[in-house]
């Protein structure tokens, strides 16, 4: 490997710092460039008044036996702050709890009693999934998402893969038995909404069961909050001879004859390579790619939907008014409206021993709802006041939901921060605020 091939990562989140770190272990000469003053993006763990509050994800997976950041801590020799949870988290819908165990037994066992008659459904997810993890480890196009994927899959076939065919382009709906009960299709649409970023009728099966199966697979929590997870790798590459800038927004992708050769930030630093890696949204890529966008790129800016966006609340709460709170609680309101909105938020409160997140006798508590961005720019561009009125409609949504399981909160809550979709642009640079994959 010749090591003056030089790489640029735009964007210093866990996948382009996976990336970087992976690249730079392969004798590359890599420098990553990050609009922000710290590593993580939507896995980013920021300080505020004395708490450290995770950005948006606040659950991380992937560090079981054959998890890809278990794999990539022992290629790479590091060790990660984490710690094994279970449960999971619990999942209440309208006045019903289940509680989704990591361990298998007990999770079976819940299902059973909260989820009566559903045992079909959950033995061809977890097949699925199985079958789906597997296969993230080779070089399958997997999901297919066209014809031309499925020949080059059926080039590939394994015995292995066979009780996957006939779901190829089915799907996570379809795995629901003729009479599956409304509080079951909630609970997995809430669940595919935190993981897959949308409902059970648009998931592909495949990809819906592998996101269903993140507890079964196991869920951490990361000491001193999500942000750990990023700042382990950051500390890696910059041992190990990587550059990492900060405060350096890319605003321009230099292209000569069809190819990227360099980039150039907001501040003026111009770096040349050899390689580019844009850890980006389409959106985002395309905003600096301008007119050099391939046409397939400007395709699909201009006619995808825009993706969910995140109305969050950032707490700052007194200890002793969480009593026995789970510490990681998915909510459904009101099961016969839609989810989002409000009506679903997912709830996450520091661990009790972890002193770094927030004062003596306080505890960091972060909360999300699904929303849809354009409202919330249209608001914020041309009705101000309509704006803050919607921020403080949502807010007072989202605490009385809180409500519902951590009656004090009102009066335990010494800090409350809103976020819009306009926010999270702000300090993640997500064109629009748009959150996951």
């Amino acid at each position: 490997m010749n090591p003056k091939r030089r790489v640029v990562v735009i964007g210093a989140g866990v996948g382009g710092l996976t990336a970087a770190a992976l690249l730079l272990r392969e004798g590359y000469a890599v420098t990553v460039l990050e609009a922000h003053v710290y590593p993580g993006g939507s896995a980013g763990t920021f300080f505020h008044k004395g708490y450290r509050f995770d950005a948006g994800a606040t659950l991380a997976g992937g560090f079981g036996p054959d998890g890809p950041h278990r794999r990539i801590g022992q290629w790479l020799g590091l060790e990660w702050p984490v710690q094994a949870i279970d449960p999971a988290w619990v999942v209440r819908v309208g006045d019903e709890e289940i509680t989704q165990w990591a361990d298998a037994e007990r999770w079976q066992e819940e299902r059973k009693q909260k989820l009566a008659g559903s045992e079909p459904f959950w033995r061809r997810q977890e097949q699925l999934a199985d079958i789906s993890w597997r296969i993230s480890s080779q070089n399958f196009p997997w999901p297919p998402a066209n014809f031309k994927n499925i020949l080059d899959l059926s080039q590939a076939m394994r015995p292995w893969l066979a009780p996957a065919v006939p779901y190829l382009l089915s799907p996570m709906a379809s795995l629901f038995p003729r009479n599956a009960s409304r509080l079951l299709r909630t609970f997995v649409d809430a669940q595919l909404l935190i993981s897959a970023q949308t409902t059970s009728q648009h998931a592909s099966a495949l990809y819906g069961s592998a996101a269903l199966d993140l507890p079964r697979r196991g869920v951490n929590q990361v000491k001193g909050g999500m942000g750990g997870i990023a700042r382990t790798l950051a500390e890696w590459i910059t041992a190990n001879g990587g550059q990492i800038h900060y405060r350096q927004a890319v605003n321009k992708v230099e292209v000569r004859e069809g190819k990227a050769v360099g980039v150039t930030t907001e501040k003026g630093l111009a770096v040349g390579f050899d390689g580019l890696i844009a850890n980006l949204t389409p959106w985002g890529l395309h905003k600096i790619l301008g007119e050099a966008s391939p046409k397939r790129l400007k395709w699909e800016v201009e006619n995808r939907a825009h993706g969910w966006g995140a109305f969050m609340l950032y707490l700052g709460v007194k200890e002793d008014i969480l009593g026995e709170f789970p510490g990681h609680m998915q909510m459904v309101v009101d099961p016969s409206r839609p989810l989002g909105e409000g009506n679903s938020v997912f709830i996450s409160a520091s661990g009790p021993n972890d002193t770094s997140r927030a004062p003596t006798g306080m505890r960091a508590v972060t909360v999300s709802s699904h929303t849809r961005v354009d409202e919330w720019w249209r608001l914020y561009q041309q009705d101000p006041d309509g704006y803050a009125s919607k921020k403080a409609d949502y807010t007072e949504k989202i605490m009385a939901a809180m409500e519902r399981v951590i009656p004090e909160i009102r009066q335990g809550a010494q800090l409350v921060l809103p976020g819009t979709p306009v926010t999270f642009e702000r300090f993640t640079r997500r064109p629009l605020g748009m959150v996951g994959g």
